[in-house]
């Protein structure tokens, strides 16, 4: 017990942040309950992000009861790929990403060839509130599929890479690039084995990533390295994070990016309760930066100003970032 309670007061000293001090100290105090639907729900987040001026991949249509299932030919017309998720749905759960038609049926991103009435019977089970928050019963979103930029083709394995920045009250603070493995069936989700990687916030060069709670240099499918990456747009991914704090009024997030190779940079969704493994990709603790962050609001509150946008990008890029490379 000893041992434990030593190694945890070590890693509070590095500023790791711990599920309890994220819930007490940031999720709890900065962010509102009543907001909480802007951001539980993807429908809404993205008609905020619309009206903000914000790009979002293009929704084609929503299907809201049994009933409506009718309507899927006439949204789906002749498109040939596109997104099926919930709206409240978490951690990839219940998403159909299909790439391609066949013979009367579709292909999957994976390859799997289905039917039509297997279609309808994701839909149903998304209605019914099988993959959403609370199992409460659920619309299903039918969407443009995201096809990721170049860049990504030789550090991921089919799906979409997304970029994950935690932001508190508009300020960005940590950020890591997500990527699909086999071992993850093509899904952006650490949890069911994605490789996080650390990335700075002052270039969008990729650190050193984490997969299956081990530290690699290399994607397991690709074998290519993940680390020294430059991801293109960073600044713009930066702004867009940071800007959500006016989009959604929540103090504490986690924003979910992508990078099309034709649209460039989407908002996916927006998370009020991001998660802790950010920490492992990026070698470092939240806490330091939380603590950083609250002190320059302090800081502003005192001088009555109030900074934007672009100011706030630049004081965490000038803050947190410029990590030299790792060597070995």
């Amino acid at each position: 017990m000893f041992g434990f309670w030593k190694t945890w007061k070590a890693l509070e000293a590095r500023g790791i942040m711990g599920i309890n001090r994220r819930n007490a100290d940031y999720v709890l105090k900065y962010n509102k309950r009543s907001l909480y639907p802007i951001v539980d729900d993807k429908i809404i987040t993205k008609e905020r992000a619309i009206a903000a001026g914000i790009h979002v991949p293009e929704l084609y249509g929503i299907i809201s009861t049994e009933k409506e299932i009718d309507k899927l030919d006439e949204i789906i017309g002749g498109r040939s790929d596109f997104v099926i998720k919930p709206a409240q749905g978490a951690g990839g759960d219940g998403i159909l990403v299909i790439a391609d038609r066949f013979e009367g049926r579709y292909r999957t991103v994976s390859g799997k060839i289905i039917s039509h009435e297997e279609i309808e019977h994701q839909i149903s089970s998304i209605l019914t509130g099988l993959y959403s928050l609370g199992g409460h019963r659920d619309r299903a979103l039918i969407e443009y599929r995201v096809i990721p930029d170049q860049i990504f083709k030789s550090i991921s394995y089919e799906g979409v890479p997304d970029i994950r920045i935690i932001v508190l009250m508009g300020y960005p603070v940590m950020a890591m690039l997500r990527l699909p493995t086999r071992q993850s069936g093509g899904k952006a989700n650490l949890h069911q084995g994605a490789i996080g990687v650390g990335v700075d916030l002052a270039t969008g060069l990729t650190l050193r990533g984490t997969w299956l709670n081990n530290i690699i240099a290399k994607h397991p499918d690709t074998t290519n390295a993940v680390d020294g990456v430059q991801l293109p747009y960073w600044d713009g991914f930066m702004k867009l994070a940071a800007g959500c704090y006016e989009l959604c009024g929540l103090g504490y997030i986690g924003v979910d990016m992508v990078l099309d190779q034709e649209k460039g940079p989407l908002i996916l969704e927006l998370n009020a309760r991001p998660g802790l493994n950010i920490q492992i990709a990026n070698d470092c603790g939240l806490t330091l930066r939380t603590h950083a962050v609250e002190a320059r609001l302090e800081e502003m509150k005192a001088r009555g100003v109030t900074e934007s946008v672009e100011e706030r990008v630049a004081f965490v890029q000038e803050m947190f970032g410029h990590i030299p490379p790792v060597e070995g």
